[in-house]
């Protein structure tokens, strides 16, 4: 029988991979030696290998410019990176390699642009679609960005009462988008989004608002999906009604010439992951240019807004076993050095699966077990995984020191987890390292962030 670890996931899976292989016992990441990493920098730790960020804003490029040039569509491709998803230094420079354009959500993205153009990192020809609610200091700020030379600023609507805003506090002419408060899947826990403007009202408020306004040119209309580019019934629903009500308005609006279809290609989170991104990406263009074909309106101009497809298959996050307890006689508890609530926060707040896989002793016995953090929390446990709602690890013997990792955690969970800031139970942030390679192939690292101190704790408590 068949019971080592690495049985389990070459039976369960096909493996290695592109991405994941194991040498002499130990896991790779993307070539890279775990093990030695750990070695050098200890756990917990998280890590980001920037060469995967280039290589998914590559990818998608090149799926939809191959779905244009396959039906000929006229319109041009614009891929936006979502700041939210990451605003680390690091992330946003690696992503200005692939000549994209940015996507912001509040006030303080753009001082980080201003700070990117500041160092020479960013042009002033870029694409910076402002999405999010918009407030007085937002606005402003969009505002010094085009005065900056950003004249491809476009703020998108995300209610009527936005256009005045924006007529208050800046002077020059600007170019807006409008975005459509999408209907949710029927299951969900309400009818339409809270985010931008009904179907019905698009037109009305053109007409009214926008049309004869000198300083306003409506170039945009935009579109996005909560729950992702799927292909389902529910979607391509909502991408069709988005793709009339654009030919509808673009007959009365000669300048609108962009349909931003927003985010949503998911990302890989188990090794039995299956999406079929060529077809989603070629099924969209089609169907946008079949409608414009219907409503004899010229094709659109394409541009979608990746945050976790750019930057979260970058991302690990790397632990030790230190305590192992038998609770019951089912319950086996492996208590991490860290915890999952500050440190993977989607594994608690939206029931988020990762990748799980050991670092090391993948020819030891596994058994199945329960993942405890180091809060007081009871939520604070790890104890499924996307394709098993079980996990299985090595078992620990002689003392040995057992390693795993959590793969493509790069999107949101140190924003979400308050880096730098208060964590539950005074948990410190981990150890943070850049993982990139050098013009030979070979992968070096760097140190971006210590492990969080006690000092810069009580400092913010006030102490």
């Amino acid at each position: 029988m068949k019971n080592k670890y690495i049985d389990l996931i070459e039976q369960t899976f096909e493996f290695p991979t592109d991405e994941f292989k194991v040498i002499d016992d130990e896991l790779y990441f993307n070539n890279v030696p775990l093990m030695d990493i750990i070695k050098q920098y200890g756990t917990p730790l998280k890590i980001s290998y920037l060469p995967k960020i280039s290589s998914q804003i590559q990818r998608a490029k090149r799926l939809f410019n191959v779905a244009m040039a396959k039906v000929d569509y006229q319109g041009d491709y614009n891929y936006c990176y979502c700041t939210k998803s990451s605003h680390f230094s690091f992330v946003l420079e690696e992503v200005l390699k692939n000549d994209v354009n940015i996507e912001t959500s509040s006030a303080f993205d753009i001082n980080i642009i201003e700070e990117l153009l500041l160092q020479g990192k960013i042009n002033t020809d870029k694409y910076i679609i402002c999405n999010g609610f918009k407030r007085p200091q937002y606005v402003e700020n969009i505002g010094a960005l085009i005065n900056l030379g950003f004249t491809n600023t476009i703020p998108i609507l995300d209610n009527k009462d936005e256009l005045k805003l924006l007529d208050e506090h800046l002077t020059d002419r600007c170019k807006i988008g409008i975005r459509i408060a999408a209907e949710e899947e029927p299951m969900f826990e309400f009818y339409t989004s809270r985010l931008g403007i009904r179907y019905n009202d698009i037109l009305p408020f053109y007409l009214e608002n926008i049309k004869d306004n000198p300083k306003f040119e409506l170039k945009m209309l935009h579109f996005f999906i909560n729950t992702g580019i799927k292909d389902s019934a529910y979607y391509w629903n909502e991408i069709s009604k988005c793709a009339n009500v654009y030919c509808e308005l673009k007959k009365i609006c000669p300048e609108l010439d962009s349909l931003n279809i927003g985010g949503g290609f998911p990302i890989k989170n188990s090794l039995g992951f299956n999406y079929d991104y060529e077809y989603m990406a070629e099924e969209i263009i089609a169907q946008i240019k079949n409608i414009c074909e219907v409503q004899k309106v010229t094709e659109p101009h394409i541009f979608t807004e990746f945050g976790s497809f750019t930057v979260g298959e970058s991302g690990a996050t790397l632990f030790s076993i230190i305590n192992q307890k038998q609770q019951n006689d089912r319950e086996s508890w492996n208590m991490i050095d860290s915890s999952f609530m500050t440190t993977l926060p989607d594994t608690w707040a939206i029931n988020q699966r990762y990748i799980l896989l050991a670092i090391n002793n993948w020819e030891k016995e596994y058994q199945r077990v329960f993942l405890g953090g180091l809060t007081c929390d009871s939520q604070d446990f790890y104890n499924a995984e996307a394709h098993s709602n079980a996990v299985f690890l090595p078992k620990i013997e002689n003392g040995d020191t057992q390693y795993l990792g959590f793969f493509h955690t790069g999107a949101y969970q140190e924003s979400l987890g308050g880096y730098g800031g208060i964590q539950h139970c005074l948990i410190p942030a981990p150890k943070h390292i850049i993982i990139d390679i050098d013009e030979e192939g070979e992968y070096f690292t760097k140190l971006f962030a210590k492990e969080q101190s006690h000092k810069s704790m009580l400092k913010i408590l006030g102490y």
